[in-house]
Protein backbone atom coordinates (compact mmCIF):
# COMPACT_ATOMS: atom_id res chain seq x y z
CA UNK A 1 0.00 0.00 0.00
CA UNK A 2 2.77 2.64 0.82
CA UNK A 3 3.29 4.70 -1.72
CA UNK A 4 7.11 5.90 -0.65
CA UNK A 5 7.84 2.14 1.14
CA UNK A 6 10.26 1.74 -1.85
CA UNK A 7 12.74 5.19 -1.15
CA UNK A 8 13.76 3.64 2.09
CA UNK A 9 17.52 3.46 2.07
CA UNK A 10 17.43 0.67 5.41
CA UNK A 11 16.48 -2.80 4.36
CA UNK A 12 16.14 -5.70 6.59
CA UNK A 13 19.08 -6.81 5.66
CA UNK A 14 20.76 -4.60 7.34
CA UNK A 15 20.10 -5.40 10.81
CA UNK A 16 24.04 -6.50 11.55
CA UNK A 17 25.33 -8.85 14.02
CA UNK A 18 24.05 -12.21 12.67
CA UNK A 19 21.12 -13.89 12.55
CA UNK A 20 21.87 -17.49 13.58
CA UNK A 21 21.21 -18.36 17.54
CA UNK A 22 24.32 -17.49 19.41
CA UNK A 23 25.71 -20.02 22.22
CA UNK A 24 23.78 -18.86 25.67
CA UNK A 25 24.70 -16.75 28.23
CA UNK A 26 24.78 -16.90 31.80
CA UNK A 27 21.05 -15.52 31.31
CA UNK A 28 20.74 -18.46 29.02
CA UNK A 29 19.24 -16.14 26.25
CA UNK A 30 19.98 -16.99 22.79
CA UNK A 31 19.47 -14.93 19.55
CA UNK A 32 16.95 -15.53 17.03
CA UNK A 33 15.10 -13.80 13.88
CA UNK A 34 11.96 -14.11 12.19
CA UNK A 35 10.83 -12.59 8.56
CA UNK A 36 7.37 -12.02 7.63
CA UNK A 37 5.83 -11.23 3.84
CA UNK A 38 2.62 -10.22 4.61
CA UNK A 39 3.01 -6.66 6.47
CA UNK A 40 2.82 -3.37 4.15
CA UNK A 41 3.98 -5.28 1.47
CA UNK A 42 7.32 -4.75 2.35
CA UNK A 43 9.99 -7.65 4.40
CA UNK A 44 9.44 -7.33 8.01
CA UNK A 45 11.91 -8.89 10.33
CA UNK A 46 12.37 -9.12 14.34
CA UNK A 47 15.17 -9.89 16.01
CA UNK A 48 15.44 -10.52 19.58
CA UNK A 49 16.80 -12.80 22.71
CA UNK A 50 14.87 -15.59 24.25
CA UNK A 51 15.67 -18.80 26.05
CA UNK A 52 13.38 -20.79 23.72
CA UNK A 53 12.62 -20.48 20.00
CA UNK A 54 9.16 -21.01 20.86
CA UNK A 55 9.38 -18.71 23.09
CA UNK A 56 11.21 -15.68 20.52
CA UNK A 57 8.38 -17.03 18.26
CA UNK A 58 5.31 -16.41 20.51
CA UNK A 59 6.42 -12.86 20.79
CA UNK A 60 7.47 -12.54 16.71
CA UNK A 61 3.60 -13.96 16.12
CA UNK A 62 1.68 -11.62 18.31
CA UNK A 63 4.26 -8.41 16.94
CA UNK A 64 3.12 -9.69 13.53
CA UNK A 65 -0.54 -10.26 14.16
CA UNK A 66 -1.10 -6.64 16.00
CA UNK A 67 0.69 -5.03 12.99
CA UNK A 68 -1.34 -7.07 10.32
CA UNK A 69 -4.33 -4.91 11.89
CA UNK A 70 -2.50 -2.14 11.22
CA UNK A 71 -1.84 -3.05 7.38
CA UNK A 72 -5.45 -3.57 6.92
CA UNK A 73 -6.72 -0.31 8.57
CA UNK A 74 -4.38 1.54 6.46
CA UNK A 75 -4.42 0.01 3.09
CA UNK A 76 -5.58 1.83 0.06
CA UNK A 77 -5.73 -0.69 -2.03
CA UNK A 78 -7.80 -3.47 -1.00
CA UNK A 79 -10.44 -4.58 1.03
CA UNK A 80 -11.09 -6.63 4.01
CA UNK A 81 -14.07 -8.65 5.45
CA UNK A 82 -15.83 -7.01 8.26
CA UNK A 83 -12.94 -3.84 7.76
CA UNK A 84 -13.58 -0.53 7.08
CA UNK A 85 -10.28 1.03 6.58
CA UNK A 86 -9.04 3.90 4.26
CA UNK A 87 -9.72 2.40 0.75
CA UNK A 88 -13.04 2.42 1.99
CA UNK A 89 -12.87 5.94 3.06
CA UNK A 90 -11.62 6.86 -0.66
CA UNK A 91 -14.38 5.05 -2.06
CA UNK A 92 -16.80 6.88 -0.28
CA UNK A 93 -15.39 9.70 -0.82
CA UNK A 94 -18.60 12.64 -1.70
CA UNK A 95 -21.16 10.55 0.39
CA UNK A 96 -22.36 9.94 3.67
CA UNK A 97 -19.31 9.57 7.09
CA UNK A 98 -17.58 6.05 7.13
CA UNK A 99 -17.39 4.82 10.32
CA UNK A 100 -13.85 3.10 11.55
CA UNK A 101 -11.56 1.85 13.87
CA UNK A 102 -10.58 4.04 16.26
CA UNK A 103 -6.68 3.36 15.33
CA UNK A 104 -7.64 4.99 11.64
CA UNK A 105 -9.16 8.29 13.51
CA UNK A 106 -5.52 8.19 15.44
CA UNK A 107 -3.65 8.20 12.60
CA UNK A 108 -5.09 11.09 10.61
CA UNK A 109 -5.05 13.13 13.47
CA UNK A 110 -1.53 12.56 13.91
CA UNK A 111 -1.07 13.07 9.84
CA UNK A 112 -2.89 16.93 10.35
CA UNK A 113 -0.70 17.95 13.37
CA UNK A 114 2.13 16.58 10.40
CA UNK A 115 0.97 18.76 7.99
CA UNK A 116 1.14 21.68 10.13
CA UNK A 117 4.12 20.91 10.87
CA UNK A 118 5.57 20.26 8.64
CA UNK A 119 4.08 23.26 6.47
CA UNK A 120 2.60 21.29 4.43
CA UNK A 121 4.96 19.47 3.09
CA UNK A 122 4.18 15.96 4.34
CA UNK A 123 0.36 16.17 3.22
CA UNK A 124 -2.18 12.39 3.44
CA UNK A 125 -5.00 14.57 1.16
CA UNK A 126 -2.62 14.63 -1.57
CA UNK A 127 -3.78 11.01 -2.99
CA UNK A 128 -5.75 12.69 -6.07
CA UNK A 129 -1.60 13.73 -7.39
CA UNK A 130 0.25 10.93 -6.15
CA UNK A 131 -2.56 8.63 -7.74
CA UNK A 132 -1.52 10.07 -10.93
CA UNK A 133 2.40 9.30 -10.10
CA UNK A 134 1.86 6.04 -8.98
CA UNK A 135 -0.05 5.12 -12.33
CA UNK A 136 2.51 6.58 -14.75
CA UNK A 137 5.64 4.96 -12.90
CA UNK A 138 3.78 1.54 -12.74
CA UNK A 139 3.01 1.78 -16.46
CA UNK A 140 6.49 2.83 -17.16
CA UNK A 141 7.98 0.39 -15.11
CA UNK A 142 5.62 -2.55 -16.91
CA UNK A 143 6.10 -0.79 -20.66
CA UNK A 144 9.81 1.73 -20.29
CA UNK A 145 9.84 2.09 -24.42
CA UNK A 146 6.30 3.79 -23.59
CA UNK A 147 6.99 5.03 -20.31
CA UNK A 148 5.51 8.89 -20.23
CA UNK A 149 4.63 11.49 -17.75
CA UNK A 150 1.42 12.41 -16.37
CA UNK A 151 -0.37 14.72 -17.83
CA UNK A 152 0.92 18.62 -16.77
CA UNK A 153 -3.14 19.78 -16.48
CA UNK A 154 -4.36 16.43 -14.88
CA UNK A 155 -2.07 17.53 -11.97
CA UNK A 156 -2.78 20.41 -11.92
CA UNK A 157 -6.82 19.79 -11.55
CA UNK A 158 -6.28 17.08 -9.17
CA UNK A 159 -4.24 19.41 -7.11
CA UNK A 160 -7.70 21.39 -6.80
CA UNK A 161 -8.81 18.12 -4.29
CA UNK A 162 -6.32 17.90 -1.59
CA UNK A 163 -6.05 19.49 1.76
CA UNK A 164 -7.36 18.93 5.46
CA UNK A 165 -10.11 21.17 5.26
CA UNK A 166 -11.57 18.39 2.68
CA UNK A 167 -11.61 15.92 5.46
CA UNK A 168 -14.05 15.83 7.74
CA UNK A 169 -13.02 13.99 11.25
CA UNK A 170 -15.43 12.74 13.95
CA UNK A 171 -13.68 11.65 16.51
CA UNK A 172 -16.77 11.18 19.63
CA UNK A 173 -18.62 9.11 16.66
CA UNK A 174 -15.30 7.63 14.99
CA UNK A 175 -16.34 8.59 11.25
CA UNK A 176 -14.24 9.71 8.50
CA UNK A 177 -15.50 12.11 5.27
CA UNK A 178 -14.21 13.42 2.51
CA UNK A 179 -16.35 16.28 1.72
CA UNK A 180 -14.82 16.13 -1.83
CA UNK A 181 -16.01 13.43 -4.63
CA UNK A 182 -12.32 13.78 -6.10
CA UNK A 183 -10.15 13.82 -2.78
CA UNK A 184 -8.06 11.08 -2.23
CA UNK A 185 -5.69 9.81 1.28
CA UNK A 186 -3.01 8.60 0.65
CA UNK A 187 -0.33 8.13 3.85
CA UNK A 188 2.29 6.45 2.28
CA UNK A 189 4.18 8.93 3.68
CA UNK A 190 3.72 7.88 7.68
CA UNK A 191 1.47 4.84 7.95
CA UNK A 192 3.95 2.26 8.20
CA UNK A 193 6.47 4.12 10.78
CA UNK A 194 3.21 4.82 12.78
CA UNK A 195 2.27 1.84 12.77
CA UNK A 196 5.31 0.19 14.03
CA UNK A 197 5.98 2.90 16.53
CA UNK A 198 2.21 1.73 18.14
CA UNK A 199 3.28 -1.57 18.36
CA UNK A 200 6.33 -1.41 19.45
CA UNK A 201 5.19 0.57 22.60
CA UNK A 202 4.07 -2.29 23.78
CA UNK A 203 6.21 -4.99 22.45
CA UNK A 204 8.97 -6.66 24.64
CA UNK A 205 12.08 -4.73 25.51
CA UNK A 206 14.80 -5.64 23.33
CA UNK A 207 14.00 -6.42 20.21
CA UNK A 208 15.06 -4.90 17.12
CA UNK A 209 12.22 -4.71 13.85
CA UNK A 210 12.80 -3.80 10.44
CA UNK A 211 9.99 -3.33 8.70
CA UNK A 212 10.97 -2.92 5.13
CA UNK A 213 13.77 -0.46 6.18
CA UNK A 214 11.32 1.02 9.20
CA UNK A 215 13.92 0.67 11.93
CA UNK A 216 13.08 0.56 15.39
CA UNK A 217 14.61 -0.74 18.76
CA UNK A 218 12.22 -1.50 22.05
CA UNK A 219 15.61 -1.54 24.06
CA UNK A 220 19.27 -2.32 24.04
CA UNK A 221 20.03 -6.13 23.47
CA UNK A 222 19.06 -7.96 26.92
CA UNK A 223 22.84 -9.49 27.54
CA UNK A 224 25.01 -6.42 28.75
CA UNK A 225 22.62 -3.61 27.80
CA UNK A 226 24.86 -3.38 24.53
CA UNK A 227 23.02 -1.41 21.67
CA UNK A 228 21.83 -2.75 18.33
CA UNK A 229 23.74 -1.56 15.30
CA UNK A 230 21.93 -1.01 12.00
CA UNK A 231 23.65 -0.17 8.80
CA UNK A 232 22.58 3.12 6.40
CA UNK A 233 22.69 1.96 2.64
CA UNK A 234 24.58 3.64 0.24
CA UNK A 235 22.49 5.35 -2.76
CA UNK A 236 22.84 2.67 -5.57
CA UNK A 237 25.12 0.88 -3.97
CA UNK A 238 24.66 -2.98 -2.30
CA UNK A 239 22.83 -4.08 0.96
CA UNK A 240 26.27 -4.28 2.29
CA UNK A 241 27.30 -0.95 1.14
CA UNK A 242 26.78 1.37 4.22
CA UNK A 243 27.32 5.08 4.55
CA UNK A 244 27.51 4.72 8.23
CA UNK A 245 26.90 1.81 10.96
CA UNK A 246 24.73 3.59 13.78
CA UNK A 247 24.12 2.24 17.65
CA UNK A 248 20.55 2.03 18.22
CA UNK A 249 18.69 1.57 21.64
CA UNK A 250 15.47 3.21 21.94
CA UNK A 251 14.93 4.66 18.52
CA UNK A 252 14.20 4.57 14.96
CA UNK A 253 15.66 5.23 11.86
CA UNK A 254 14.09 5.91 8.37
CA UNK A 255 15.56 6.99 5.49
CA UNK A 256 13.92 8.39 2.09
CA UNK A 257 15.65 8.49 -0.94
CA UNK A 258 15.38 8.53 -4.87
CA UNK A 259 17.22 4.93 -5.76
CA UNK A 260 14.46 2.64 -5.38
CA UNK A 261 11.17 3.29 -6.31
CA UNK A 262 11.48 5.38 -9.58
CA UNK A 263 11.37 4.96 -13.27
CA UNK A 264 13.00 6.42 -16.37
CA UNK A 265 11.40 8.82 -18.99
CA UNK A 266 13.43 9.87 -22.10
CA UNK A 267 16.48 9.00 -19.85
CA UNK A 268 15.70 11.31 -16.45
CA UNK A 269 14.67 9.11 -13.47
CA UNK A 270 11.75 9.99 -11.77
CA UNK A 271 11.01 8.63 -8.10
CA UNK A 272 8.39 8.74 -5.94
CA UNK A 273 8.33 11.60 -3.86
CA UNK A 274 6.54 14.13 -4.91
CA UNK A 275 7.15 17.79 -3.86
CA UNK A 276 3.49 19.27 -2.81
CA UNK A 277 4.92 22.92 -4.48
CA UNK A 278 5.49 21.62 -7.74
CA UNK A 279 3.50 18.58 -7.92
CA UNK A 280 6.57 16.46 -9.44
CA UNK A 281 9.75 14.84 -7.57
CA UNK A 282 11.86 17.01 -5.27
CA UNK A 283 15.47 17.31 -6.85
CA UNK A 284 17.56 18.79 -3.66
CA UNK A 285 18.76 15.32 -2.27
CA UNK A 286 19.41 11.78 -3.22
CA UNK A 287 18.54 10.37 0.26
CA UNK A 288 17.68 11.61 3.90
CA UNK A 289 17.99 10.08 6.91
CA UNK A 290 16.53 10.78 10.31
CA UNK A 291 16.95 8.85 13.60
CA UNK A 292 14.59 9.94 16.59
CA UNK A 293 12.56 8.06 19.18
CA UNK A 294 9.01 7.95 17.27
CA UNK A 295 8.56 5.90 14.32
CA UNK A 296 5.98 7.73 13.02
CA UNK A 297 7.83 10.71 13.69
CA UNK A 298 10.64 9.52 11.57
CA UNK A 299 9.09 8.51 8.89
CA UNK A 300 6.99 11.55 8.08
CA UNK A 301 10.34 13.69 9.23
CA UNK A 302 12.24 11.63 6.10
CA UNK A 303 9.79 12.89 3.73
CA UNK A 304 9.71 16.45 4.37
CA UNK A 305 13.86 16.87 4.80
CA UNK A 306 14.00 15.43 1.69
CA UNK A 307 11.69 18.56 0.16
CA UNK A 308 13.38 21.10 2.04
CA UNK A 309 16.69 22.85 1.99
CA UNK A 310 19.51 21.71 4.41
CA UNK A 311 18.92 24.47 6.71
CA UNK A 312 15.65 24.22 7.13
CA UNK A 313 15.37 21.03 7.55
CA UNK A 314 17.69 21.17 10.18
CA UNK A 315 15.91 23.16 11.85
CA UNK A 316 12.83 21.26 11.74
CA UNK A 317 14.82 18.50 13.19
CA UNK A 318 15.66 20.21 15.96
CA UNK A 319 12.78 21.20 16.76
CA UNK A 320 11.36 17.90 16.74
CA UNK A 321 14.41 16.53 18.56
CA UNK A 322 15.55 14.54 15.72
CA UNK A 323 18.89 13.60 14.25
CA UNK A 324 19.76 13.63 10.38
CA UNK A 325 21.53 13.07 7.79
CA UNK A 326 21.91 14.19 4.03
CA UNK A 327 23.13 12.87 0.95
CA UNK A 328 24.20 15.35 -1.78
CA UNK A 329 23.80 14.83 -5.47
CA UNK A 330 27.60 14.53 -5.89
CA UNK A 331 28.12 11.91 -2.76
CA UNK A 332 28.11 14.71 -0.09
CA UNK A 333 27.09 14.04 3.82
CA UNK A 334 25.70 16.81 5.66
CA UNK A 335 24.49 16.34 8.99
CA UNK A 336 22.91 17.65 12.21
CA UNK A 337 24.90 18.60 14.95
CA UNK A 338 24.68 15.35 16.78
CA UNK A 339 24.22 12.61 14.30
CA UNK A 340 28.06 11.88 14.34
CA UNK A 341 27.27 10.88 18.44
CA UNK A 342 25.10 7.82 16.91
CA UNK A 343 27.90 6.78 14.48
CA UNK A 344 29.44 3.52 15.22
CA UNK A 345 31.51 3.29 11.53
Amino acid sequence: MKQRVWALALAAALLLGGCAPQAPSESELHRYEASFLTLFDTVTTIVGYAETEEDFQRTAQAFHDELLEYHQLFDIYHDYDGVNNLKTVNDRAGGAPVEVDGRVIELLLFCRELAELTDGRVDVTMGSVLSLWHEARSDGVDDPAHAALPDRAALEEASEHTGFSLLEIDEEASTLRLTDPRARLDVGAVAKGYAVERVCRAAPAGLLVSVGGNVRSTGPKPEGDAPWVVGVQQPDGGKQDYLHTLYLSHQSVVSSGDYQRYYTVDGVRYHHIIDPDTLAPARLWRAVTVVCPDSGLADGLSTALFLLPQDEGAALARRCGAQAMWVADDGALLYTDGFMELVRT
